[in-house]
């Protein structure tokens, strides 16, 4: 028994000295490596080598003993019980060490995130942010007059021009498609930063979705993460779509509540009529051999029926159409004969429910979505909440408030960055996601336009912290604190949060690339701000006042 305890105590022990972050106080980032920290380390690791090895050694002698003493006083039946007793103890060890595992996981991941104000927040930065000094008010708010606001017109008559071409577009795609038979094909709504108002990096393209629906009597059907069916746990964020029939459990006939002979046949609903409808539906772009709605077979469908729908209306318009993105479904370009180019992006989506969440199979520019193993995996998308939840807080806001102008900084910053460092895992949306946390924590008089300065330095530092910690939730999933205006579905207010930067944990090279980049982003923002602004004396400055689009 005492040697059976010591090794569960041993492998507790062992858990603590060998992994550390079994059991972490708080995420804290490892200081810089110089040589002393590096020679610390170094001289620490020896230590606790040597003290496993010595403890190694005490349990081995401790074993002789025990099994010397029970040679002398034991009888011959207890031999049988020794290594019964010692896979038992070895086996609770395993199973402790387990739970240990189990529950650092859930302890780090399955909690919301508070993000509530701290009041020392430099406590758990790193260095980095320390050492950075940001231009001040007069140069941001000059540097957003020149750089950022005259992009404003460009949007507006952008977007005014690509809606209604997109409109036409879809119109002349319903027409080309048959109704029988293939997708119905409803209006596009606006989405993403040309539809929130803070896109500042060209090409100025926008984001429209397109809700589509199985031609009657089929219908969908939706499979997530959360329903625990045939969605893995893994697959967080993502989701199946089955397409059934309408009528396919209710049809009313007793050959459905009766087992039929043999020599029975029912008129209305034979085996033939079965296989007929069975083929219809692996029409309906489904996966092979089976009902699941496939990915790759809808952008093989919607490319083609764009392509339809353009040669049918290509007459009316002065431009070319083409293709942007040959591995998303509608990423198209408009190129005039002046030469001048207007890219936008189309994407066919599924309607989860009655809600305005939305599956979506392909990403044309974002790093939202990691790519899932198979084509049959939807990513839910809250994109026309985030849209609305901006919009809300917009209006509670003071007037000319600065988190539109603070976003658009971050996103001018990190791009300029990206441009000369190489891409970055880090994109504009978790960008976004940490100005929604912020919005949601920070009172609203302190995004005054005067409190620009304050703000920038705030989402940095935050977004510093969450990349130490890997910790980046999902503005949406596991929150319960959104206002009931939203009519967030509340499966996924109740749900674990969702981790946006949970591939950083094993993907160590991207993570390494990515906090570079940033820390280099920080380092080089007041040379980047400075490099686009023109000097202007202190004080002589404008206030912001953004033109509503």
């Amino acid at each position: 028994m005492p040697a059976g305890i010591f090794r569960v105590c041993f492998v507790v022990i062992a858990a603590v000295v060998n992994h550390p972050l079994l059991f972490p106080n708080e995420n804290i980032t490892v200081p810089e490596n110089t040589e002393a920290i590096i020679q610390k380390m170094k001289e620490r690791e020896e230590n606790l080598r040597l003290e496993r090895l010595k403890l190694e050694q005490e349990m081995a002698v401790q074993e002789t003993l025990t099994k010397s003493s029970e040679k002398a006083t034991k009888s011959e039946e207890h031999y049988t019980y020794d290594p019964l007793s010692w896979n038992f103890w070895t086996a609770l060890s395993l199973v402790v060490f387990l739970l240990i595992e189990l529950w650092r996981q859930d302890y780090q991941e399955g909690t919301w995130q508070d993000y509530s104000i701290e009041e020392d927040e430099n406590a758990v930065l790193g260095k980095t942010f320390k050492g950075v000094v940001l231009p001040d008010k007069v140069t941001l708010v000059n540097f957003y007059e020149r750089c950022i606001q005259s992009v404003i017109g460009e949007i507006a008559r952008n977007r005014e021009l690509v809606e209604g071409f997109a409109d036409d577009l879809l119109e002349a795609l319903r027409s080309v498609c048959n109704r029988d038979a293939d997708m119905e094909v409803e209006e596009s709504i606006g989405v993403g930063s040309m539809y929130e108002n803070w896109r500042i990096q060209k090409p100025l393209a926008c984001d429209l979705i397109v809700p589509f629906s199985p031609p009657e009597p089929y219908c969908f059907k939706f499979e997530t993460w959360l329903s625990g069916e045939s969605v893995p746990p893994d697959k967080q964020g993502y989701g199946k779509i089955k397409i059934c029939r309408a009528d396919e459990n209710s049809t009313g006939c007793i050959c459905d509540k009766t087992k039929l002979g043999e020599d029975l046949l029912c008129l209305l609903h034979s085996k033939r009529n079965q296989t007929r409808h069975d083929n219809h539906v692996e029409d309906l772009l489904c996966y092979k051999d089976s009902r699941y709605l496939d990915g790759d077979q809808v952008m093989t469908w919607f490319q083609v029926a764009l392509t339809k729908a353009w040669n049918k209306i290509s007459h009316k318009y002065e431009f070319n159409l083409t293709f942007n993105l040959l591995d998303s479904p509608g990423a198209l370009k408009i190129k005039f004969r002046s030469g001048k180019t207007i890219a936008f992006n189309l994407s066919p989506v599924v309607q989860f429910v009655d809600s305005d969440v939305y599956f979506i199979s392909h990403f044309p520019c974002s790093g939202l979505a990691e790519g899932s193993t198979s084509s049959i995996h939807w990513f839910l998308t809250f994109a026309v909440y985030e849209k609305r939840y901006i919009q809300f807080v917009s209006k509670i806001l003071p007037v000319n408030s600065c988190h539109l102008s603070c976003l658009q900084i971050l996103s001018f910053l990190h791009g300029k960055q990206c441009s000369l460092t190489g891409p970055s895992s880090l994109t504009n949306y978790h960008l976004k996601t940490a100005m929604l946390h912020l919005l949601q924590t920070h009172p609203t008089s302190n995004w005054a336009s005067d409190f620009l300065e304050a703000r920038l330095q705030d989402v940095l530092k935050f977004l510093e912290k969450s990349l130490q910690e890997k910790r980046l939730y999902h503005f949406f999933i596991g929150n319960r604190n959104l206002p009931e205006e939203l009519g967030i579905p509340v499966v996924f207010q109740k749900a674990e949060p969702m981790n946006l930067f949970r591939s950083f944990v094993l993907q160590r090279s991207a993570y390494r690339k990515t906090m570079d980049t940033f820390h280099e982003m920080l380092r080089n923002t007041a040379a980047l701000i400075n490099e686009y602004t023109v000097h202007v004396p202190m004080g002589r400055a404008t206030p912001l006042n953004k033109e509503p689009l």
